[in-house]
C-alpha cells in the first residue's frame, strides 16, 4: 500500500531540443510526481502525431493550431502558459531573386504559398503583411503545399475569411514552385531547399531581416509564440495538479537556463576588461608610435565589456539581485576607466 501511494505517474512527453527545457528533460529539474518518458522529435512528426493520433500525454504544438481547435470547440488538449519556441518572422517571407517584389506591399494581388494557412509562422507573418505593410490578404491567390516535399496537409478544418482564395497543391512543392515561377512568394518557418542549398535564384525578401525584427520588437514589444505545450484533456482530467506541477518544472528549467546564458557573457566582460587594462599600460609606457594602437584595443574591448554586460543584465533580469550582474558591471567600469587612461597617455 505505501509503495502504491508512492509511485510516480508516468507521463510521455514530445518536446523539441531547447536549452530553456534541457534541465527538465535531462532530469536535473524533475517534475514532482512524475517520471518522464521524454521523446524529441521533429516539429512537424510530433504535431501530426500528438494533434491526429494523441500519441503523447503531454506536447509542444504549435500555437495557432491550439486556437484553431478552441474555436472549433474541439476540446482535446489543455494548453499550458509555457511557450518552448518564439520567433520573428520576418525572415520567413521567399522571393525569387531578380523578381518584381522588393517590398512586402509588393506581395498585393501574388501568388504566394503557405506550408499550411494555420501553421503558426504563416499566420503570424499575414498579420504583419496585413497590419504592418496595408497588404489585401484577399488580393493574395494563395497556395498550400508542402515546403520541399509534395503531399503536406492541413491538421486542423479550415473557416478562411470571406473572399481568401486557397488552392490546395497536392503533387508539387513549394520550392519547386518557386524555382518555375508558378509562385511568386513563400511562407514558410522552414527555409526552402533552394535557400538551404545555396541557390541564389531564391532570396528573402528582408535582406536584413535581424535589423528589421530588431526594430519590430522595439516598436512593439512582441515576441511572437509560435509553439505552446499543452496536455491532452484526458490526462488533465485525471489528476489536474499535473499542469501545474509542469508549469513549475518548465519554469525552473527556463530559469536555469537563463542563469547558464549569463555565464558566458561574463566571462568575455571580464576578459574584455583585462583586455582594456593591458592596452592601457601599453599606451602608458610604450613607445610614442604604439600608443593610438593601444587606445583603439582599449576602446574596442571596453565596447565589448559594455555590451557582454548588458547580455548579463538581460538574461538575469527575472533572478533580481544577482552579485552576476554587479560583476559585470564592475568589469564594463574597469574597462571604462582603462579607456581614459589610454586616451590620456596618447
Amino acid at each position: 500500500m505505501i509503495r502504491a501511494l508512492l509511485a510516480k505517474i508516468q507521463l510521455s512527453l514530445a518536446i523539441g531540443a531547447y536549452d530553456h527545457v534541457r534541465d527538465l528533460v535531462d532530469g536535473t529539474v524533475p517534475v514532482a510526481g512524475v517520471e518522464l518518458t521524454v521523446l524529441r522529435l521533429p516539429v512537424e512528426e510530433m504535431f501530426y502525431r500528438f494533434l491526429m493520433h494523441g500519441e503523447f500525454d503531454v506536447s509542444e504544438v504549435s500555437l495557432a493550431k491550439i486556437v484553431a481547435l478552441a474555436a472549433q470547440d474541439d476540446r482535446r488538449f489543455v494548453p499550458l502558459p509555457v511557450f518552448p519556441s518564439r520567433v520573428f518572422r520576418h525572415s520567413s517571407i521567399y522571393v525569387r531573386t531578380g523578381g518584381d517584389i522588393a517590398r512586402p506591399e509588393e506581395l498585393a494581388g501574388k501568388r504566394v504559398g503557405v506550408p499550411e494557412w494555420a501553421q503558426t509562422a504563416a499566420i503570424y507573418t499575414r498579420g504583419l503583411l496585413a497590419h504592418d505593410y496595408g497588404v489585401d490578404l484577399a488580393s493574395i491567390h494563395w497556395h498550400q503545399a508542402g515546403v520541399n516535399e509534395p503531399g503536406r496537409i492541413e491538421k486542423v478544418k479550415l473557416s478562411l475569411p470571406a473572399g481568401v482564395r486557397l488552392t490546395v497543391v497536392a503533387d508539387r512543392s513549394l520550392s519547386e514552385m518557386l524555382l518555375a515561377g508558378d509562385l511568386d512568394a513563400v511562407l514558410s518557418a522552414r527555409p526552402p531547399a533552394p535557400i538551404l542549398a545555396g541557390d541564389p535564384r531564391v532570396r528573402r525578401l528582408f535582406a536584413d531581416h535581424r535589423a528589421v525584427e530588431l526594430a519590430y520588437a522595439r516598436k512593439t514589444g512582441i515576441f511572437p509564440i509560435m509553439h505552446v505545450v499543452a496536455m491532452r484533456r484526458e490526462v488533465y482530467e485525471r489528476d489536474r495538479w499535473l499542469a501545474m506541477n509542469l508549469f513549475k518544472a518548465f519554469d525552473e528549467a527556463k530559469a536555469r537556463s537563463l542563469e547558464r546564458a549569463a555565464d558566458v557573457p561574463l566571462a568575455i566582460a571580464a576578459t574584455a576588461s583585462d583586455v582594456a587594462l593591458l592596452a592601457a599600460h601599453v599606451a602608458e609606457h610604450a613607445q610614442h608610435d604604439v600608443r593610438a594602437d593601444a587606445a583603439g584595443a582599449a576602446l574596442l574591448a571596453h565596447g565589448a565589456a559594455r555590451a557582454a554586460a548588458h547580455l548579463v543584465e538581460i538574461n538575469l533580469a527575472a533572478a533580481g539581485d544577482d552579485e552576476r550582474s554587479r560583476s559585470a558591471e564592475a568589469f564594463e567600469r574597469t574597462a571604462a576607466d582603462a579607456v581614459r587612461r589610454a586616451l590620456a597617455a596618447g
